[in-house]
């Protein structure tokens, strides 16, 4: 009853209704494919890696079932810790011919693909399309006659500009014909609906955009009729825009689009959609619903949200899990102590650049992370701890090996506390609460927690919303040692 309570307040409500956001967690610049019954959903993550897949049968209820890739070799900086807001800007997600193809841009390094047959993976490595500076939000269209198309926009303002690309997806053409100038477009989305060459794009910046249509009966470089078909009206969703135009075998049309809300990062919204002499209008007359029956796709899901808490006892991270950066191989172990995550310490001066910091997003506004921490590897000089990760503001409560011993320290709201010399085995606790006060604290028996540091300031930062982030280096000239991290629960209460 509890959990079923919990999960009421936001997505499913479990009876044949949904309230938005469907995901109130940083699923940002989401695209979603419909193959079938299925519906496979890629989103932004920027230096985190990689790209999380998201599955689901009801448009509601979505599971991560697999990532695009693990590392991103195309830059010394994303091995350096020095990528912070580069990576993977904006994503989309193609059927065809039997393939999954995905594509993004890097603002600096350019733009990429991948394919697969199998969403949950592996996907092939990824393929560098064309190396440039500057482009973002691609997306790919093959019209009827196999004829391949991709369209993106340029960073921070548009143009939308759209080539011609090889059909195999590999390669572009030529340099591309510029269709639309506008007021900040972006997120290129490309269909074919109703007779109409469309192109469904955002407008107006994250905060407060809207969402614009361009259609053209000739081609998809226009001529073009524009209209804007979401917008924030009368609510209180901030900047409705950029996401997914999905059409059911029934009929029925649906658009999933982000709303920007700080420190949660860009949650996920899901809008009904009815066609207007042509015009695919989003919501209530073109502004966001807040509850709404849920999409007839002919499969009753029980109310379920992304993956988060984690006993790590299997012989890889759950799939909530994204690493700051890429990954050093052979310093994460869940094989060397049975149910538990073991974290080998390597030197680093500061938190953001500690590598191999293993991070999942906020799930809602207010919720209890709690995690337990075996320190008897620990080494002189070492750090392990929970964070919760945001832009530059330190959040973070840690154990620490000083002199022999192990100390408790946290750093919260700009406060720095120090807690008592501890034993081999502590208890640390993040309680969220973005609309109040997000607080850390400590046990050293999992029953009696104290408070420790002040107020959290949790921010976003480097385009993503804050994370929960588990964590160990040690400073330079000493030497590193082991954490070992047992029985992640997240509790959440919105």
């Amino acid at each position: 009853m509890e959990q079923q309570t919990i999960l009421n307040q936001w997505g499913d409500l479990g009876n044949g209704y949904y309230r938005n956001p469907v995901l109130n967690a940083d699923y940002s610049d989401p695209d979603v494919v419909r193959v079938g019954r299925d519906f496979y959903m890629v989103c932004s993550e920027f230096h985190y890696m990689g790209i999380p897949v998201l599955h689901s049968q009801d448009l509601v209820n979505w599971k991560i079932i697999g990532r695009a890739y693990d590392r991103l070799d195309i830059a010394p900086q994303y091995s350096e810790m020095e990528a912070y807001g580069r990576g993977s800007w904006a994503p989309s997600i193609t059927y065809h011919g039997g393939w999954f193809y995905l594509y993004f841009c890097t603002p600096t390094e350019g733009l990429f693909m991948t394919k697969t047959q199998n969403p949950a993976g592996p996907w092939e490595p990824l393929h560098c399309v064309h190396r440039t500076e500057g482009w973002e939000d691609p997306c790919p269209f093959w019209d009827e006659d196999g004829t391949a198309y991709l369209g993106h926009s340029v960073l921070g303002a548009g143009p939308i500009i759209v080539h011609k690309m090889s059909a195999d997806g590999k390669t572009l053409l030529d340099d591309g014909r510029v269709v639309y100038v506008g007021k900040t477009a972006e997120g290129t989305k490309f269909y074919k609906s109703h007779g109409y060459y469309m192109l469904v794009i955002p407008e107006g910046g994250v905060g407060k955009g809207w969402q614009t249509v361009l259609r053209s009966k000739e081609s998809v470089y226009g001529p073009f009729e524009k209209r804007v078909v979401l917008q924030t009206g009368k609510t209180n969703v901030n900047g409705p825009h950029q996401g997914s135009l999905i059409e059911l075998d029934n009929g029925e049309s649906w658009f999933i689009h982000f709303q920007d809300t700080g420190a949660l990062g860009r949650i996920c919204h899901l809008q009904p959609v009815t066609w207007e002499d042509g015009w695919p209008v989003m919501g209530c007359h073109g502004e966001p619903v807040s509850i709404c029956q849920k999409p007839n796709t002919g499969i009753v899901c029980p109310p379920s949200r992304p993956q988060s808490s984690d006993t790590f006892e299997e012989p890889s991270l759950g799939l909530q899990w994204a690493v700051n950066h890429n990954p050093v191989d052979g310093k994460l172990s869940l094989t060397e102590a049975p149910g538990a995550l073991r974290m080998y310490s390597m030197e680093a001066g500061h938190l953001l650049h500690a590598r191999n910091t293993v991070t999942q997003k906020l799930m809602g506004r207010k919720g209890q992370i709690t995690v337990r921490l075996s320190a008897s590897g620990m080494a002189e000089g070492q750090r392990a701890g929970l964070a919760v990760l945001g832009g530059r503001a330190e959040n973070w409560i840690e154990a620490q090996k000083r002199d022999g011993k192990l100390f408790v320290e946290a750093a919260a709201g700009g406060i720095a506390a120090y807690g008592p010399q501890a034993g081999n085995i502590l208890f640390f606790r993040c309680n969220v609460d973005l609309d109040g006060v997000t607080s850390f604290c400590f046990s050293l028996d999992g029953s009696v927690f104290m408070p420790l540091g002040g107020a959290c300031e949790i921010v976003n930062g480097f385009w993503k919303g804050a994370r929960p982030a588990l964590y160990t280096f040690h400073t330079p000239g000493s030497t590193g040692g082991y954490a070992d991290w047992h029985n992640f629960t997240y509790e959440m209460f919105d």
